[in-house]
């Protein structure tokens, strides 16, 4: 590794930006190259996730780059989540029992330009826009783009070229069809697309409903949320089956028929939203996909970070979150290897690979629980009484929920371990009344870890952990 290596980043999203910025602060060379106009001066969601949940893990990495405060003065608290029902009735499930934790809802341009400004304030990191990447020579680290605005084509040599450049990865894609080595690669998808809403402010600028909650409105085999905007508004979702069921999206293709279905399984939020009809056809269906990849890398000459590496899911609101803890590890990484890049590219694989397989597969878990579970009497129990041992042993029970969301040092892998056998034990508990007739908390607890701890035995003689 040299300072003087000339990186190439492609793709200046939350990923990138940030990584160019921590490479810069360390003393590198970075040139980072992004298909998209700079979004600090143009409106380029189209149809993106304009606001995203971030939590500790994300807080951690910005706190490395020294932008967490810049980021909290955007954020929007949301202590829980507001469950809505068919008749409009409504309940809080806070997301911790302890004080103080919180996810947040912000803007993904609004923080994506931060770390944008940021990084050019560094005279060795150059940022390129409307350059689009269209394939990379993976053996000599060349790589190929066109620009958007005079449709001329060129190529960059670098000596080390990292693909940030989300799910649809050009990297990854060069990666497979080069054919220069054992790649493994996977992308599903769910069944189920998403297509975005607004609930605007009211006449004075306020929230119409709770800015401090993630709302859901849950009905099984589809689902809404919303979040809060600074502006007053609130972002909603629908996810929605492509082509199953009475209502979907390949159906959902007259005002009359969106109407019905709103009226029937969201009247409130309906309320809320006066041009359902012109959204609903104007912005588009977005998919739902998890990658999985391997080898991130190609000997020391390329590397794929976040999304391009490991997509997921949005449901444990983690994409993010995990994309900067990428740039965490890989930072930490730098310190201990003193080798070549190669000697840290695999190294950080080593060390990251299990925990991005974790939070996709826990993303997955959480769309369900998400969709289907929390309006189930027994997971409302069981979540009432981890919210009690959360706030009576604040330092001895964590539910998975909070490993995953508010300690940022435990990894995704073991959260998911524990976090899954913990509540296998409170749910059988609950479902047998095993609880019943116990009024000590202390006692509730001791049992609640032992039999969690039989359950991960019984898991690791099996082997499934």
């Amino acid at each position: 590794m040299n300072k003087k290596d000339k990186i190439v980043i492609v793709g200046a999203g939350l990923c990138g930006s940030l990584l160019a910025l921590r490479l810069a602060q360390r003393g590198y060379k970075v040139a980072m190259y992004e298909s998209r106009s700079d979004l600090r001066t143009t409106d380029i969601s189209a149809g993106r996730s304009i606001n995203l949940a971030l939590s500790d893990r994300g807080f951690k990495a910005l706190r490395l780059a020294g932008v967490e405060e810049k980021a909290r003065e955007i954020c929007i608290p949301m202590y829980g989540r507001l469950i809505h029902d068919t008749e409009g009735n409504t309940f809080a499930s806070n997301y911790s029992g302890r004080e103080g934790e919180y996810i947040n809802s912000i803007s993904r341009g609004d923080l994506n330009g931060i770390l944008l400004t940021e990084a050019e304030k560094h005279e060795n990191v150059t940022i390129h826009f409307n350059k689009k990447c269209t394939s990379v020579d993976i053996e000599n680290t060349v790589v190929h783009f066109k620009d958007y605005k005079t449709k001329e084509e060129f190529s960059i040599d670098a000596d080390v070229v990292f693909g940030t450049d989300g799910a649809g990865s050009i990297l990854r894609k060069s990666y497979y069809l080069e054919r220069k080595f054992l790649f493994s690669y996977s992308q599903n998808y769910l069944t189920h697309g998403y297509k975005e809403l607004e609930i605007p402010a009211d006449a004075l600028g306020n929230h119409q409903i709770s800015k401090d909650h993630l709302h859901i409105w849950p009905r099984g085999k589809y689902m809404l949320i919303a979040l809060p905007n600074l502006d007053g508004s609130f972002t909603v979702t629908l996810f929605l089956s492509y082509d199953e069921g009475e209502y979907n999206f390949n159906n959902l293709t007259t005002e009359e028929k969106i109407t019905e279905f709103f009226e029937k399984e969201f009247p409130d939020a309906l309320k809320l939203i006066p041009s359902i009809k012109d959204e609903f056809f104007n912005n588009p269906t977005g998919a739902l996909g998890t990658v999985k990849c391997s080898p991130w890398h190609y000997q020391n000459k390329t590397i794929l970070m976040g999304d391009a590496a490991h997509a997921i899911v949005p449901f444990y609101g983690q994409g993010m979150n995990a994309s900067f803890e990428d740039v965490t590890v890989f930072d930490t990484i730098l310190d201990t290897c003193t080798g070549n890049w190669e000697e840290v590219f695999k190294e950080y694989q080593k060390v990251r690979k299990t925990d991005t397989d974790a939070i996709a597969d826990l993303a997955i878990d959480n769309y369900y629980e998400m969709r289907d579970h929390v309006a189930n009497p027994l997971f409302k129990k069981k979540r009432m009484l981890e919210m009690d041992l959360e706030k009576t042993f604040p330092n001895e029970y964590f539910s998975k929920y909070s490993m995953v969301t508010f300690n940022e040092n435990i990894p995704y892998a073991e959260a998911m371990k524990k976090g899954r056998a913990q509540d296998k034990a409170l749910l059988n508990m609950v479902a047998h009344n095993d609880l019943n007739e116990i009024t000590d908390l202390n006692q509730v607890l001791k049992k609640v870890q032992e039999e969690t701890n039989e359950i991960l035995e019984e898991d690791k003689i099996a082997g499934l952990n």
